[in-house]
């Protein structure tokens, strides 16, 4: 099953392709409408600000094809960094809307609610929580870790909706999980034997 990585302009695509490629996976970096409806998944990757992401996903002309897929088709989509936070309706770091996909919103992190002093962004190497049992979690080696680098974390409506939670200051949703909906605010493709299990997990979903 054929996996596109949507290229819009924005991402560290290529990095993402090496990994699967680690992985004997093969995979698309693609721009074009036709090879999205062709798509057996998607994963759509995204560093930076929020409204610079959107908004060039919204010039693209890739949107509508897009939201046929995940939410039509339910064609399975994994969101990647900002990729995650798209997923969700709105952030404090702009004032484009989200895919509206997953309900909540994306906050920067919040000094005064952290019970250690933590320096923002966020970068380097966290362990993460298992919330909710997932494919995407198959065969993780134990006490998974990941690599993180960001200023903004996303607040997700319904706590079923969180597959991993991780501590940074306080605790908040590392990765999301609903139905054909995946994002992780982590980065797997730096994330060396636990991402490339997580890709490989995506990758033979379901």
């Amino acid at each position: 099953m054929n996996i596109v990585i949507v290229d819009y302009g924005i991402g560290n695509v290529a990095s993402i392709q090496n990994m699967l490629k680690k992985v004997g996976i093969d995979s698309q970096v693609s721009g074009s409408v036709a090879d999205l409806e062709n798509a057996g998944k998607i994963i759509l990757a995204g560093v930076g600000a929020f409204d610079t992401c959107m908004q060039n996903l919204q010039r693209s002309g890739l949107r509508d094809v897009l939201d046929s897929k995940v939410i039509k088709e339910k064609t399975p989509v994994l969101g990647i960094c900002v990729g995650m936070q798209m997923l969700t309706h709105k952030s404090e770091e702009g004032t484009s809307p989200g895919l509206g996909w997953i309900n909540g919103q994306v906050v920067k992190f919040n000094p005064a609610k952290m019970v250690v002093p933590e320096k923002v962004p966020h970068m380097g190497w966290s362990e993460v929580e298992k919330a909710t049992d997932s494919t995407l979690l198959k065969d993780l080696p134990t006490e998974p870790r990941f690599y993180f680098a960001h200023s903004y974390h996303a607040e997700i409506e319904d706590p079923s909706d969180v597959m991993l939670w991780t501590e940074y200051g306080y605790r908040f949703a590392a990765a999301v999980a609903r139905e054909n909906i995946f994002g992780v605010q982590f980065h797997p493709e730096k994330s060396h034997r636990y991402g490339m299990q997580l890709l490989r997990n995506f990758a033979t979903y379901p």
